[in-house]
């Protein structure tokens, strides 16, 4: 657990669900003052409050969609409002879909890049915004995959959302080291969430991405969230700029384990 984060005010965009919600329980435990987006309303939103003030932190549910600014710029007034603070933001709502590169048409090409790459720009630039404004040094954290590094072929619109959240993460890093803002990213490899789960239902589906993964097993959604509050802690004051993998090695080639090639 990391003490400095106790009473840190934590958004985090789609958030009732998978990595996101484990994030949020993850910041509950940490004592943090949680913002819980989303999109649709969902009963269990109620219940992840509940749960998290029960650990010790505080948290609001506020929906929105990261692709229309005035929801972001809400988002963070809403931080404000409630807390009085941000001090951390993740960008973490994402789509994908799968349709051979050939046959994608425009509207899912341009809903993929507005979720995960746009909606990352205007979270970042408007907790930026924030941060500058109130001389706060935070954080901020975009997911990634594994995918802003390894092709995938039938998800080229997926694939090019988090190269792009790479060089987003980069940048902005750079640009705003001087303020003491860090920017970094998380690349996750397979997770067992709820956008997996019929794949990983089939056994042989699941036996086929396992396989790709040194360490042997699926990760879950908690040790993403990990990864995401030591990110956001003192512990790594030194870190910024870079994209940390959580993907029990599917980012170092797997088919040369035991000496192949």
């Amino acid at each position: 657990m990391y003490t400095d984060l106790q009473g840190k005010t934590v958004v985090i965009t789609g958030a009732s669900t998978g990595i996101g919600k484990a994030m949020a329980l993850r910041f509950g435990q940490e004592k943090a003052n949680v913002v819980i987006n989303y999109i649709r309303e969902d009963k269990t939103l109620e219940q992840l409050v509940q749960d998290i003030e029960s650990a010790g932190g505080k948290a609001i549910a506020v929906q929105g969609d990261v692709t229309r600014e005035e929801d972001v710029k809400a988002l963070v007034a809403a931080a404000d409002k409630s807390f009085g603070s941000l001090d951390v933001y993740i960008n973490n709502a994402g789509v994908e879909n799968e349709v051979d590169s050939d046959e994608l048409s425009l509207h899912d090409w341009n809903k993929v890049i507005n979720v995960n790459l746009t909606g990352a720009f205007l979270g970042s630039r408007e907790a930026i915004h924030y941060m500058l404004d109130k001389g706060i040094k935070g954080s901020i954290i975009n997911m990634s995959s594994v995918h802003e590094q390894i092709p995938w072929p039938h998800f080229v619109h997926y694939a090019a959302s988090k190269g792009g959240i790479k060089m987003l993460t980069e940048t902005l890093a750079l640009e705003f080291a001087p303020k003491g803002i860090r920017v970094n990213g998380i690349g996750p490899g397979a997770i067992n969430t709820p956008i997996n789960a019929a794949k990983f239902a089939d056994p042989k589906a699941k036996a086929d991405v396992v396989s790709m993964i040194p360490m042997g097993y699926i990760g879950a959604p908690e040790e993403i969230a990990a990864v995401a509050a030591w990110l956001a802690s003192k512990e790594a004051s030194y870190v910024t700029g870079i994209t940390l993998f959580a993907d029990g090695g599917m980012t170092k080639y797997p088919s040369f384990m035991g000496g192949r090639g």
